[in-house]
């Protein structure tokens, strides 16, 4: 099971680093799905903070998730502000 949590940073890296490009898309069905997809990333990072007791981690994927979430709403808005 160890093995398996361990295994999870690099899921979680690369759904990182793929919502991030998804998310700089001038697409707003491209930005939605980058931001879905930045929530699995912070949640899987969280699982694996956990797992290595890794708590600043942890602390700043609760902080990207609430701005994931922001973004969605806003991406999902007609107006920007």
């Amino acid at each position: 099971m160890n093995e398996m949590i361990n295994l999870l940073q690099w899921p979680a890296m690369f759904a990182t680093l793929l919502s991030a490009w998804l998310v700089a898309s001038q697409s707003k069905s491209k930005r939605k799905v980058g931001f879905w997809v930045f929530i699995v990333s912070n949640i899987l990072w969280v699982i694996w903070g956990f797992d290595k007791q890794a708590y600043a981690l942890i602390l700043m994927q609760v902080g990207l998730f609430i701005l994931n979430v922001r973004g969605i709403k806003k991406n999902n808005s007609d107006h920007s502000g």
